[in-house]
């Protein structure tokens, strides 16, 4: 009975279903206004605001239990998220993750049963050199996700793309994203290699991973 009543209160939602078409079609998807502006300038002035109380540490290399700090392939600083003490902005940001999560697995049957996620700030002249968002001795991230939160007036010309790295039967092509704000993208962590361009003006993000058992 129970799961006649959750076939029949399932709503499709159409954002959510663009994102699996694209992952299933080319492995990530580039979404926009998945966070209102409204929101977007929230979660912005809650990373500036904690980067001004110098709660930002040196990012590093490699996952927690082998952490490295190596300023010549990656150099933003970083602040990791806590759900349970999330302020207002933060709930909002992660009450949308939630319900994706729930719905992806719903539809896809993923087993998201895990999230990380960081504030992540690029100061002029940084950049992040191309990598994969998995380590040898823990492959439990599915998909990384990217919420840009940079200034209504971004421009190109700022720096800063997201590049990724796909393989096309075989034939490497780059895919160049833009961090305008509200922007997010989503990709298959375990897949593509990707890099994060140098940086002419401060950049803005909040970046994270949806994790399996």
């Amino acid at each position: 009975m129970d799961a006649i009543f959750d076939t029949i209160d399932f709503v499709e939602n159409p954002l959510y279903e663009k994102i699996i078409a694209d992952l299933l079609s080319q492995q990530y998807s580039v979404v926009e206004n998945f966070f209102s502006t409204k929101e977007v300038e929230l979660l912005r002035q809650s990373l500036i605001k904690k980067h001004e109380d110098d709660a930002f540490k040196k990012a590093a290399i490699g996952n927690r239990f082998e952490e490295t700090i190596i300023k010549s392939i990656r150099g933003d600083v970083i602040l990791w998220m806590d759900e349970t003490k999330a302020n207002a902005s933060e709930q909002l940001f992660f009450n949308k993750l939630n319900n994706l999560v729930n719905y992806l697995n719903r539809t896809c049957f993923l087993g998201i049963l895990q999230k990380e996620f960081h504030y992540a700030l690029y100061p002029i002249g940084t950049y992040y050199k191309r990598h994969i968002d998995t380590f040898q001795n823990d492959d439990r991230r599915k998909l990384s996700f990217v919420c840009y939160l940079n200034e209504a007036d971004w421009q190109p010309e700022n720096g800063g793309e997201l590049a990724l790295y796909l393989n096309d039967n075989g034939q490497e092509s780059e895919k160049i994203i833009y961090p305008f704000p509200g922007r997010v993208v989503i990709f298959e962590s375990q897949i593509i290699e990707h890099e994060v361009r140098p940086v002419n003006k401060e950049r803005m993000s909040i970046t994270g991973w949806l994790k399996t058992r």
